[in-house]
């Protein structure tokens, strides 16, 4: 597991804390599920997502490369 130090303001780094707390949850529990939540997947989730698409498709392979590209774009902008 790595770690990452981030910068934040003393208010919402109280604001993490508490609802970390409110939740039972470390933060970077939290942190982990909110990236998750925000569409942010290792290169094996993404591929995995792939192959289960191509697996579930009529599409020709570039085709669903191109489908799941713009999907995960979109998900990305949310």
């Amino acid at each position: 597991m790595r770690r990452l130090t981030i910068t934040l303001s003393e208010e919402r780094h109280q604001a993490l804390k508490e609802a970390a707390a409110r939740r039972g949850r470390s933060i970077g529990e939290l942190v982990d599920a909110s990236l998750e939540f925000y569409g942010i997947k290792t290169r094996e989730s993404a591929a995995s997502l792939v192959a289960r698409a191509r697996r579930n498709s009529t599409l020709e392979a570039s085709d669903a490369d191109a489908l799941a590209q713009r999907e995960t774009d979109a998900a990305r902008r949310r």
